[in-house]
């Protein structure tokens, strides 16, 4: 079973759908027995990191997440409050990675949204997913290139698209909208075993 965790602030039916294109079905869910006991588990997420944190600890959920031992993988969101710590709201995040999230200085337009390429992957998740391959992104804050990162982005700077440490895999673009090479990554993750 895997579970998509909904604490009020995710794509999950968007997330649902990608899941369900592949054949796989998932279930929504806040219940931390159901996200102890799923196979793998989604934490998705977007809006405003300070207020999903606060939704995640009137949940318990604060306690759950950091100590599954089932393949996790988060997204966009959900990725960046799997760090230590978030600028947006001077929010202190889950700990799972070590690293912080920092708000783009850029010229170019803030939020970086649209496709971008990755490079520099590397391990499961992006098996058969070549280098220069297009994701969708839309985001403000960024997590900085880090021993944790398993791939990178360029926006201006050159910023980390996804972290893997132990069971834990997070993307800052969203591949339940990136077609057919965010299909592949999720299959890659559904293929992962623990």
């Amino acid at each position: 079973m895997i579970a998509i965790i909904d604490y009020g602030a995710g794509n999950v039916k968007s997330v649902q759908n990608a899941f369900d294109r592949l054949g796989t079905g998932t279930i929504i869910t806040a219940d931390k027995e159901v996200i102890q006991s799923a196979d793998k588990v989604i934490f998705p997420g977007v809006g405003h990191a300070y207020s999903a944190m606060k939704q995640i600890q009137e949940k318990g959920l604060d306690q759950v997440i950091p100590n599954l031992q089932q393949p996790v993988l988060g997204i966009c969101l959900g990725m960046q409050l799997m760090c230590r710590f978030s600028e947006e709201g001077n929010t202190k995040g889950l700990g799972i990675f070590s690293d912080q999230v920092v708000r783009f200085q850029l010229e170019e337009r803030v939020p970086h949204m649209g496709w971008n390429a990755i490079e520099n992957q590397q391990g499961d998740l992006f098996e058969g997913i070549e280098t220069g391959t297009d994701f969708y992104f839309v985001h403000s804050y960024y997590v900085p290139t880090s021993t944790s990162s398993v791939a990178q982005t360029n926006y201006g700077i050159s910023f980390t698209s996804a972290l893997q440490q132990n069971n834990f895999y997070a993307v800052q673009f969203h591949p339940e909208k990136s077609g057919e090479s965010g299909e592949r990554l999720l299959l890659n993750f559904l293929n992962i075993q623990p």
